[in-house]
């Protein structure tokens, strides 16, 4: 049996995001999403680094760094959960509000951030996200 995606779309991992993990763009932000937080639990550091834009405020040029501060994060961290509030997109900006269950030692660290998107080449790029509590 195959294994239902990180995501929790209720989707199979290949049916949903493997093939963005593998190379194919998502066309939609809240498609990106999903992939970026099934890259964390699946340490993909490389993806989340691949579609993050450059004017992301926690965007490293130093990629070894980053991509071992990614790796670290995801380590620790169980993923439990991701509960999507809202998306839409106009143009060429997005947004998604998701709640994001995670767990660190036993420790609830969950969040709710409204993320924005910019499409950038004809690709959706991560820009910033704020985080409410």
């Amino acid at each position: 049996m195959t294994k239902k995606c990180t995501c929790h779309s209720g989707h199979t991992y290949p049916e949903c995001c493997m093939p963005y993990h593998e190379g194919t763009f998502p066309q939609s932000p809240l498609l990106l999403m999903r992939s970026r937080y099934a890259a964390y639990a699946l340490n993909l550091p490389e993806y989340i680094i691949d579609t993050t834009h450059r004017d992301n405020p926690q965007y490293l040029s130093d990629t070894k760094q980053w991509k071992r501060e990614i790796a670290q994060f995801s380590q620790v961290t169980n993923f439990a959960g991701l509960t999507i509030l809202d998306s839409g997109e106009a143009g060429e900006t997005g947004s998604v509000t998701f709640r994001a269950t995670l767990l660190q030692s036993g420790q609830d660290i969950s969040f709710t951030e409204r993320s924005l998107f910019k499409k950038e080449q004809g690709k959706w790029m991560y820009l910033s996200g704020e985080i409410f509590t």
